[in-house]
Protein backbone atom coordinates (compact mmCIF):
# COMPACT_ATOMS: atom_id res chain seq x y z
CA UNK A 1 0.00 0.00 0.00
CA UNK A 2 1.35 3.56 -0.99
CA UNK A 3 2.51 5.19 2.35
CA UNK A 4 2.44 2.35 4.58
CA UNK A 5 3.98 3.90 7.95
CA UNK A 6 4.49 7.03 6.51
CA UNK A 7 2.64 9.68 7.77
CA UNK A 8 2.95 13.76 8.00
CA UNK A 9 1.53 16.87 9.36
CA UNK A 10 1.88 20.16 7.67
CA UNK A 11 1.43 23.16 9.79
CA UNK A 12 0.78 26.26 8.27
CA UNK A 13 0.71 29.80 10.73
CA UNK A 14 -0.88 32.54 8.63
CA UNK A 15 1.26 35.27 8.44
CA UNK A 16 4.07 34.17 9.74
CA UNK A 17 7.70 36.09 9.29
CA UNK A 18 10.99 34.56 9.38
CA UNK A 19 12.17 37.04 11.53
CA UNK A 20 9.01 36.41 14.21
CA UNK A 21 9.49 32.83 14.25
CA UNK A 22 13.53 33.63 14.99
CA UNK A 23 12.50 36.18 17.82
CA UNK A 24 9.86 34.12 19.49
CA UNK A 25 12.42 30.99 19.87
CA UNK A 26 14.93 32.99 21.04
CA UNK A 27 12.46 34.65 23.67
CA UNK A 28 11.83 30.96 24.68
CA UNK A 29 7.93 31.51 24.49
CA UNK A 30 7.34 29.16 21.87
CA UNK A 31 9.01 26.05 22.12
CA UNK A 32 6.80 23.39 20.42
CA UNK A 33 7.93 25.51 17.07
CA UNK A 34 11.67 25.69 18.80
CA UNK A 35 11.38 21.92 19.14
CA UNK A 36 10.42 21.73 15.48
CA UNK A 37 13.49 23.71 14.21
CA UNK A 38 15.31 22.03 16.65
CA UNK A 39 14.84 18.93 15.37
CA UNK A 40 14.73 19.24 11.66
CA UNK A 41 15.98 22.17 9.31
CA UNK A 42 15.15 25.64 8.74
CA UNK A 43 15.54 28.00 5.29
CA UNK A 44 13.69 30.79 4.44
CA UNK A 45 11.31 30.21 1.85
CA UNK A 46 9.26 32.31 -1.34
CA UNK A 47 5.58 32.18 -1.56
CA UNK A 48 3.61 33.02 -4.57
CA UNK A 49 2.51 36.05 -6.02
CA UNK A 50 -0.02 38.04 -5.01
CA UNK A 51 0.98 37.69 -1.56
CA UNK A 52 -2.43 37.02 -0.37
CA UNK A 53 -4.20 34.24 1.32
CA UNK A 54 -6.26 32.52 -0.92
CA UNK A 55 -3.58 32.36 -3.60
CA UNK A 56 -0.52 31.34 -1.22
CA UNK A 57 -3.20 28.80 0.15
CA UNK A 58 -4.35 26.86 -3.25
CA UNK A 59 -0.52 27.28 -4.13
CA UNK A 60 -0.06 25.02 -0.97
CA UNK A 61 -2.97 22.95 -1.64
CA UNK A 62 -2.04 22.45 -5.71
CA UNK A 63 1.83 22.59 -5.61
CA UNK A 64 1.10 24.86 -8.29
CA UNK A 65 1.51 28.71 -9.24
CA UNK A 66 -1.87 31.20 -10.16
CA UNK A 67 -1.30 29.99 -14.05
CA UNK A 68 -1.93 26.42 -13.27
CA UNK A 69 -5.07 26.92 -9.95
CA UNK A 70 -6.63 29.90 -11.29
CA UNK A 71 -7.64 31.74 -8.11
CA UNK A 72 -5.80 35.18 -8.60
CA UNK A 73 -6.29 37.38 -5.83
CA UNK A 74 -8.50 38.21 -3.11
CA UNK A 75 -11.16 40.66 -5.32
CA UNK A 76 -11.22 40.19 -8.67
CA UNK A 77 -13.27 40.39 -11.35
CA UNK A 78 -15.00 37.02 -13.16
CA UNK A 79 -14.87 37.64 -17.01
CA UNK A 80 -17.22 34.70 -17.18
CA UNK A 81 -20.05 35.44 -14.72
CA UNK A 82 -19.29 39.75 -15.71
CA UNK A 83 -18.83 40.28 -11.75
CA UNK A 84 -16.59 41.43 -8.79
CA UNK A 85 -15.55 38.60 -6.56
CA UNK A 86 -14.05 39.28 -2.90
CA UNK A 87 -13.46 36.27 -0.80
CA UNK A 88 -12.90 38.27 2.54
CA UNK A 89 -11.00 41.56 2.22
CA UNK A 90 -12.49 43.33 5.01
CA UNK A 91 -16.27 43.34 5.97
CA UNK A 92 -17.04 46.02 4.65
CA UNK A 93 -15.73 44.96 0.96
CA UNK A 94 -18.31 42.22 1.52
CA UNK A 95 -20.76 44.36 2.07
CA UNK A 96 -19.55 45.89 -0.83
CA UNK A 97 -19.91 43.18 -3.56
CA UNK A 98 -22.76 41.73 -1.44
CA UNK A 99 -22.47 39.82 1.43
CA UNK A 100 -24.32 36.63 0.83
CA UNK A 101 -22.25 36.57 -2.19
CA UNK A 102 -19.48 37.16 -0.94
CA UNK A 103 -19.55 34.64 1.88
CA UNK A 104 -20.34 32.12 -1.24
CA UNK A 105 -17.22 32.42 -3.48
CA UNK A 106 -14.93 32.15 0.26
CA UNK A 107 -16.26 29.47 1.80
CA UNK A 108 -18.20 27.23 -1.53
CA UNK A 109 -17.28 28.68 -4.85
CA UNK A 110 -13.50 29.47 -4.21
CA UNK A 111 -12.37 25.33 -3.71
CA UNK A 112 -15.60 24.21 -6.53
CA UNK A 113 -16.07 26.87 -9.01
CA UNK A 114 -13.18 29.19 -9.10
CA UNK A 115 -10.35 26.60 -8.18
CA UNK A 116 -9.38 24.70 -11.61
CA UNK A 117 -10.46 21.50 -12.39
CA UNK A 118 -7.12 20.73 -13.55
CA UNK A 119 -5.30 21.54 -10.84
CA UNK A 120 -5.37 18.32 -8.35
CA UNK A 121 -5.00 19.17 -4.72
CA UNK A 122 -3.05 17.19 -2.30
CA UNK A 123 -6.41 16.00 -0.84
CA UNK A 124 -7.62 14.60 -3.78
CA UNK A 125 -4.37 12.52 -4.54
CA UNK A 126 -3.82 11.29 -0.86
CA UNK A 127 -7.34 9.78 -0.82
CA UNK A 128 -7.33 9.06 -4.90
CA UNK A 129 -4.15 6.70 -3.34
CA UNK A 130 -6.33 4.86 -0.67
CA UNK A 131 -4.79 7.13 2.22
CA UNK A 132 -6.56 9.44 4.69
CA UNK A 133 -6.14 13.11 4.35
CA UNK A 134 -7.30 15.84 6.62
CA UNK A 135 -7.72 19.35 7.32
CA UNK A 136 -8.46 22.09 10.08
CA UNK A 137 -9.84 25.25 8.78
CA UNK A 138 -7.99 25.20 5.22
CA UNK A 139 -9.44 27.54 2.93
CA UNK A 140 -8.89 25.62 0.08
CA UNK A 141 -10.02 22.60 0.78
CA UNK A 142 -11.33 20.68 -2.31
CA UNK A 143 -10.74 16.73 -2.05
CA UNK A 144 -13.40 13.54 -2.83
CA UNK A 145 -15.71 12.91 -0.05
CA UNK A 146 -18.88 14.55 0.10
CA UNK A 147 -19.79 16.92 3.97
CA UNK A 148 -22.99 18.04 4.70
CA UNK A 149 -23.38 21.69 6.40
CA UNK A 150 -23.46 21.62 9.99
CA UNK A 151 -26.07 24.40 9.85
CA UNK A 152 -29.22 23.67 8.49
CA UNK A 153 -31.58 26.24 8.58
CA UNK A 154 -28.72 27.99 5.89
CA UNK A 155 -28.62 25.27 3.71
CA UNK A 156 -32.34 24.53 3.96
CA UNK A 157 -33.16 27.92 2.47
CA UNK A 158 -29.91 27.89 -0.40
CA UNK A 159 -29.77 24.57 -2.16
CA UNK A 160 -26.41 26.03 -2.88
CA UNK A 161 -24.80 25.61 1.19
CA UNK A 162 -25.68 21.79 1.43
CA UNK A 163 -22.66 20.65 1.00
CA UNK A 164 -19.08 20.47 0.03
CA UNK A 165 -16.39 18.04 -1.55
CA UNK A 166 -13.48 18.12 0.87
CA UNK A 167 -10.61 15.55 2.86
CA UNK A 168 -12.61 12.75 4.35
CA UNK A 169 -11.27 14.13 8.09
CA UNK A 170 -12.62 17.86 7.29
CA UNK A 171 -13.42 20.55 9.80
CA UNK A 172 -13.74 23.85 9.00
CA UNK A 173 -14.45 26.66 11.35
CA UNK A 174 -17.72 24.78 12.58
CA UNK A 175 -19.43 25.10 9.15
CA UNK A 176 -18.47 21.10 8.20
CA UNK A 177 -17.30 19.05 10.76
CA UNK A 178 -16.70 15.24 9.49
CA UNK A 179 -16.66 13.75 13.09
CA UNK A 180 -17.88 15.18 16.61
CA UNK A 181 -15.04 16.03 18.37
CA UNK A 182 -15.93 18.13 21.73
CA UNK A 183 -13.79 21.05 20.34
CA UNK A 184 -14.96 24.54 21.13
CA UNK A 185 -16.72 27.65 19.03
CA UNK A 186 -13.92 28.48 16.17
CA UNK A 187 -15.28 32.24 16.09
CA UNK A 188 -15.63 33.40 19.69
CA UNK A 189 -12.92 35.51 19.11
CA UNK A 190 -10.04 35.83 17.02
CA UNK A 191 -8.20 38.56 18.74
CA UNK A 192 -7.65 35.97 21.74
CA UNK A 193 -7.07 33.59 18.89
CA UNK A 194 -9.92 31.17 19.20
CA UNK A 195 -9.88 29.84 15.93
CA UNK A 196 -6.20 28.11 16.49
CA UNK A 197 -7.68 27.06 19.73
CA UNK A 198 -10.32 24.97 17.95
CA UNK A 199 -7.45 23.41 15.63
CA UNK A 200 -5.37 22.49 18.57
CA UNK A 201 -8.43 21.07 20.29
CA UNK A 202 -9.28 19.12 17.02
CA UNK A 203 -5.66 18.61 16.21
CA UNK A 204 -5.34 16.98 19.56
CA UNK A 205 -8.45 14.44 19.31
CA UNK A 206 -7.18 13.47 15.40
CA UNK A 207 -3.33 12.48 17.04
CA UNK A 208 -5.14 10.84 19.83
CA UNK A 209 -6.84 8.75 17.83
CA UNK A 210 -3.84 8.72 14.30
CA UNK A 211 -7.15 9.09 12.50
CA UNK A 212 -4.67 10.52 9.29
CA UNK A 213 -2.30 10.00 6.92
CA UNK A 214 -1.62 13.59 5.98
CA UNK A 215 -3.03 16.75 8.20
CA UNK A 216 -3.18 20.01 7.45
CA UNK A 217 -3.24 22.30 10.35
CA UNK A 218 -3.94 25.65 9.69
CA UNK A 219 -3.54 28.44 12.56
CA UNK A 220 -5.19 31.85 11.07
CA UNK A 221 -5.44 33.95 14.22
CA UNK A 222 -1.59 35.42 13.93
CA UNK A 223 -2.14 37.14 10.56
CA UNK A 224 -5.38 38.99 11.94
CA UNK A 225 -2.90 39.85 15.19
CA UNK A 226 -0.10 41.09 13.08
CA UNK A 227 -2.61 43.10 10.67
CA UNK A 228 -3.38 45.10 13.70
CA UNK A 229 0.04 45.79 15.22
CA UNK A 230 1.96 45.21 12.78
CA UNK A 231 4.30 42.38 11.65
CA UNK A 232 7.11 42.95 14.06
CA UNK A 233 4.30 42.84 17.45
CA UNK A 234 2.49 40.09 17.60
CA UNK A 235 4.85 37.30 20.03
CA UNK A 236 1.63 36.39 22.09
CA UNK A 237 -0.67 35.48 19.35
CA UNK A 238 2.57 33.44 18.12
CA UNK A 239 2.44 32.07 21.53
CA UNK A 240 -1.49 30.52 21.15
CA UNK A 241 0.09 29.07 17.96
CA UNK A 242 2.66 27.25 19.32
CA UNK A 243 0.27 26.35 22.38
CA UNK A 244 -2.10 24.84 19.35
CA UNK A 245 1.01 22.90 17.96
CA UNK A 246 1.82 21.59 21.62
CA UNK A 247 -1.46 19.91 21.23
CA UNK A 248 0.08 17.67 18.57
CA UNK A 249 2.82 17.11 21.17
CA UNK A 250 0.79 16.19 24.08
CA UNK A 251 -1.69 14.35 22.31
CA UNK A 252 1.22 11.85 20.85
CA UNK A 253 2.69 11.76 24.59
CA UNK A 254 5.15 14.43 23.56
CA UNK A 255 7.36 15.90 21.19
CA UNK A 256 9.67 12.60 20.53
CA UNK A 257 6.67 10.86 20.01
CA UNK A 258 4.96 12.82 17.72
CA UNK A 259 7.98 13.03 15.74
CA UNK A 260 8.57 9.28 15.85
CA UNK A 261 5.11 8.74 14.62
CA UNK A 262 4.85 12.00 11.90
CA UNK A 263 6.88 13.87 10.02
CA UNK A 264 6.34 17.51 10.34
CA UNK A 265 6.94 20.41 8.09
CA UNK A 266 5.95 23.82 9.54
CA UNK A 267 5.56 27.27 6.95
CA UNK A 268 3.48 29.98 6.94
CA UNK A 269 1.53 30.98 3.67
CA UNK A 270 3.05 34.74 2.80
CA UNK A 271 5.34 37.37 4.88
CA UNK A 272 3.82 40.87 6.13
CA UNK A 273 5.58 44.17 6.13
CA UNK A 274 4.18 47.87 8.18
CA UNK A 275 1.96 49.72 6.29
CA UNK A 276 1.20 53.49 6.87
CA UNK A 277 0.17 55.17 3.78
CA UNK A 278 -3.05 53.88 1.65
CA UNK A 279 -4.08 54.48 -1.48
CA UNK A 280 -6.88 54.10 -3.85
CA UNK A 281 -5.67 52.18 -6.99
CA UNK A 282 -9.16 53.55 -8.73
CA UNK A 283 -7.83 57.01 -8.43
CA UNK A 284 -5.62 56.56 -11.53
CA UNK A 285 -8.69 55.91 -14.23
CA UNK A 286 -10.83 58.52 -12.60
CA UNK A 287 -11.61 59.76 -16.09
CA UNK A 288 -12.82 56.19 -16.86
CA UNK A 289 -15.79 54.40 -16.72
CA UNK A 290 -15.22 52.09 -13.69
CA UNK A 291 -16.80 48.84 -13.12
CA UNK A 292 -19.09 49.17 -9.72
CA UNK A 293 -18.34 46.06 -7.39
CA UNK A 294 -21.92 45.50 -7.25
CA UNK A 295 -24.31 45.18 -9.64
CA UNK A 296 -22.27 47.32 -11.95
CA UNK A 297 -22.62 46.57 -16.00
CA UNK A 298 -19.59 45.89 -17.69
CA UNK A 299 -20.97 47.03 -20.95
CA UNK A 300 -20.97 50.00 -19.45
CA UNK A 301 -17.78 50.27 -18.24
CA UNK A 302 -14.08 50.76 -19.61
CA UNK A 303 -12.15 49.08 -16.76
CA UNK A 304 -12.45 47.31 -13.71
CA UNK A 305 -10.06 48.08 -11.32
CA UNK A 306 -9.65 45.54 -7.93
CA UNK A 307 -7.53 46.21 -4.93
CA UNK A 308 -6.65 44.71 -1.25
CA UNK A 309 -3.75 44.97 0.55
CA UNK A 310 -0.81 45.51 -1.34
CA UNK A 311 -1.98 44.16 -4.74
CA UNK A 312 -3.92 45.24 -7.48
CA UNK A 313 -5.16 44.55 -10.78
CA UNK A 314 -6.65 46.42 -13.81
CA UNK A 315 -8.87 44.56 -16.44
CA UNK A 316 -9.60 46.26 -19.57
CA UNK A 317 -13.24 46.12 -20.52
CA UNK A 318 -14.50 45.91 -23.99
CA UNK A 319 -15.30 49.55 -24.27
CA UNK A 320 -12.24 50.92 -22.48
CA UNK A 321 -10.46 53.34 -25.60
CA UNK A 322 -6.70 52.43 -24.15
CA UNK A 323 -4.76 50.04 -24.73
CA UNK A 324 -3.31 47.71 -22.06
CA UNK A 325 0.23 49.07 -22.22
CA UNK A 326 -1.80 52.75 -21.65
CA UNK A 327 -3.14 51.11 -18.93
CA UNK A 328 0.12 50.24 -17.76
CA UNK A 329 1.95 53.39 -17.99
CA UNK A 330 -0.74 55.41 -16.48
CA UNK A 331 0.49 54.26 -13.16
CA UNK A 332 3.90 55.59 -13.86
CA UNK A 333 2.59 58.51 -12.02
CA UNK A 334 1.15 57.09 -9.01
CA UNK A 335 3.82 57.11 -5.91
CA UNK A 336 1.92 53.93 -4.49
CA UNK A 337 2.40 51.79 -7.24
CA UNK A 338 6.41 50.32 -7.08
CA UNK A 339 5.91 47.48 -9.94
CA UNK A 340 3.52 46.96 -12.78
CA UNK A 341 3.46 44.34 -15.00
CA UNK A 342 1.79 43.18 -18.08
CA UNK A 343 1.84 41.15 -21.16
CA UNK A 344 2.71 42.44 -24.70
CA UNK A 345 3.61 40.46 -28.18
CA UNK A 346 3.73 36.91 -26.07
CA UNK A 347 6.43 38.82 -23.49
CA UNK A 348 5.87 39.99 -19.53
CA UNK A 349 6.61 43.35 -19.09
CA UNK A 350 7.34 44.96 -15.79
CA UNK A 351 7.80 48.67 -14.92
CA UNK A 352 9.32 50.30 -12.29
CA UNK A 353 10.41 54.05 -11.81
CA UNK A 354 9.73 54.13 -15.57
CA UNK A 355 12.56 51.42 -16.50
CA UNK A 356 11.25 48.57 -18.49
CA UNK A 357 12.31 44.40 -18.57
CA UNK A 358 10.21 42.21 -20.72
CA UNK A 359 10.83 38.34 -20.30
CA UNK A 360 9.54 35.34 -21.22
CA UNK A 361 10.76 30.99 -20.75
CA UNK A 362 13.68 30.41 -23.04
CA UNK A 363 13.41 27.49 -25.24
CA UNK A 364 15.88 25.44 -23.30
CA UNK A 365 14.48 26.22 -19.59
CA UNK A 366 15.76 29.86 -17.77
CA UNK A 367 14.40 33.34 -19.05
CA UNK A 368 14.58 35.03 -22.51
CA UNK A 369 15.03 38.76 -21.00
CA UNK A 370 15.76 42.28 -22.23
CA UNK A 371 15.71 45.85 -20.96
CA UNK A 372 16.57 46.52 -17.44
CA UNK A 373 16.98 43.55 -15.07
CA UNK A 374 17.39 45.52 -12.05
CA UNK A 375 13.98 46.44 -12.30
CA UNK A 376 13.28 42.91 -10.72
CA UNK A 377 16.60 42.20 -8.81
CA UNK A 378 16.72 39.42 -6.58
CA UNK A 379 17.38 40.77 -3.43
CA UNK A 380 14.52 42.87 -3.49
CA UNK A 381 12.05 40.70 -4.73
CA UNK A 382 12.75 37.36 -4.51
CA UNK A 383 11.72 34.78 -7.73
CA UNK A 384 10.10 37.87 -9.30
CA UNK A 385 10.48 36.55 -12.78
CA UNK A 386 8.90 33.40 -12.30
CA UNK A 387 6.17 34.69 -9.85
CA UNK A 388 5.31 37.40 -12.13
CA UNK A 389 4.87 35.24 -15.25
CA UNK A 390 2.60 32.81 -12.90
CA UNK A 391 0.22 35.67 -11.85
CA UNK A 392 -0.08 37.37 -15.43
CA UNK A 393 -0.77 33.64 -16.77
CA UNK A 394 -3.58 33.00 -14.74
CA UNK A 395 -6.61 33.79 -17.23
CA UNK A 396 -8.48 35.42 -14.19
CA UNK A 397 -6.19 37.70 -13.36
CA UNK A 398 -6.28 41.45 -14.53
CA UNK A 399 -4.57 42.98 -18.13
CA UNK A 400 -2.69 44.87 -15.58
CA UNK A 401 -0.96 43.70 -12.38
CA UNK A 402 0.30 46.21 -9.85
CA UNK A 403 2.57 45.51 -6.46
CA UNK A 404 2.28 48.33 -4.04
CA UNK A 405 5.57 50.41 -2.79
CA UNK A 406 6.70 49.78 0.17
CA UNK A 407 5.24 50.91 2.97
CA UNK A 408 1.53 51.18 1.08
CA UNK A 409 -1.29 49.83 0.84
CA UNK A 410 -4.22 49.51 -1.39
CA UNK A 411 -7.99 50.78 0.13
CA UNK A 412 -10.59 47.67 -0.62
CA UNK A 413 -13.60 48.01 -1.81
CA UNK A 414 -15.22 48.64 1.60
CA UNK A 415 -12.45 51.53 2.24
CA UNK A 416 -10.83 49.44 4.48
CA UNK A 417 -6.92 49.63 5.44
CA UNK A 418 -4.57 48.42 7.73
CA UNK A 419 -2.36 51.72 8.06
CA UNK A 420 -0.53 51.60 11.10
CA UNK A 421 -0.58 47.42 11.29
CA UNK A 422 0.89 45.45 8.90
CA UNK A 423 -0.33 43.96 5.06
CA UNK A 424 1.05 42.01 2.55
CA UNK A 425 0.35 41.07 -1.00
CA UNK A 426 3.07 42.58 -3.43
CA UNK A 427 6.65 41.52 -4.98
CA UNK A 428 8.64 42.93 -2.22
CA UNK A 429 10.78 40.16 -0.07
CA UNK A 430 8.90 41.12 3.11
CA UNK A 431 5.68 40.06 1.84
CA UNK A 432 7.11 37.17 0.31
CA UNK A 433 9.37 35.73 2.31
CA UNK A 434 8.20 32.73 4.80
CA UNK A 435 9.58 30.33 6.97
CA UNK A 436 9.67 26.92 6.23
CA UNK A 437 10.91 23.91 8.64
CA UNK A 438 11.17 20.51 7.89
CA UNK A 439 11.63 17.74 10.57
CA UNK A 440 11.44 14.18 9.63
CA UNK A 441 11.62 15.07 6.56
CA UNK A 442 13.83 16.70 3.34
CA UNK A 443 12.75 19.75 2.21
CA UNK A 444 13.30 20.76 -1.74
CA UNK A 445 14.79 23.88 -2.45
CA UNK A 446 16.87 25.45 -4.94
CA UNK A 447 19.85 27.40 -4.24
CA UNK A 448 18.82 26.78 -0.84
CA UNK A 449 15.60 28.39 -0.91
CA UNK A 450 12.38 26.17 -0.74
CA UNK A 451 9.07 27.58 -2.51
CA UNK A 452 5.44 27.08 -1.99
CA UNK A 453 4.88 25.20 -4.91
CA UNK A 454 7.28 22.33 -3.39
CA UNK A 455 5.21 21.43 -0.29
CA UNK A 456 2.75 19.21 -1.72
CA UNK A 457 4.49 16.89 -4.08
CA UNK A 458 7.04 16.81 -0.77
CA UNK A 459 4.55 15.22 0.77
CA UNK A 460 3.17 13.57 -1.53
CA UNK A 461 6.49 11.97 -2.05
CA UNK A 462 6.80 11.50 1.39
CA UNK A 463 3.31 9.42 1.95
CA UNK A 464 4.69 6.98 -1.38
CA UNK A 465 2.02 8.79 -3.70
CA UNK A 466 3.26 9.99 -7.38
CA UNK A 467 2.63 13.76 -7.61
CA UNK A 468 -0.07 14.31 -10.51
CA UNK A 469 1.12 16.12 -13.44
CA UNK A 470 -0.42 19.38 -12.37
CA UNK A 471 2.14 20.29 -9.55
CA UNK A 472 5.58 21.21 -10.10
CA UNK A 473 7.74 23.79 -12.51
CA UNK A 474 6.66 21.47 -15.41
CA UNK A 475 3.50 23.27 -15.08
CA UNK A 476 4.92 26.97 -16.23
CA UNK A 477 3.32 27.50 -19.65
CA UNK A 478 4.50 30.01 -22.26
CA UNK A 479 2.22 32.98 -22.16
CA UNK A 480 -1.27 33.01 -24.02
CA UNK A 481 -1.57 29.21 -23.66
Amino acid sequence: MPGAGRKLVLVVIDGLTPELLERGIESGRVPALARLVEEGTYARGVTTFPSVTPVCLSTLATGAGPDVHHIPHLAWYHRGEERIVDYGSSFPAMRAVGARQAFRDAVFNMSHAHLSARATTVFEAVEDAGLVPASINFTCYRGRTRHAIKLPGLAARNRWYEAVYGPRRFFFFNLFESDETGAPLAVRSRVDGSNDAYAGAIGRWLVTRDGFDFLVFYLPDFDYASHLAGPSSPVDALVRADAAVGQLMEAAGGPDELLARYAVVLCSDHGQTHVDEVARLQDAYADLALLAPRRGDPGAADVAVTASNRSGMVYRLGRCPLEVRDLAERLDEVDAADVVAFREDGEAVVRREREELRFAPGPGGGWRISGDAAVLDEGGYPNGLERVWRALANPNAGEVLVSARAGVEFLDFGGRHHAGGGSHGSLVAGDSTVPVVAAGVDAPAVDGRPSLTDLAPLALRYLGVPPPASMGAAALEPAGV
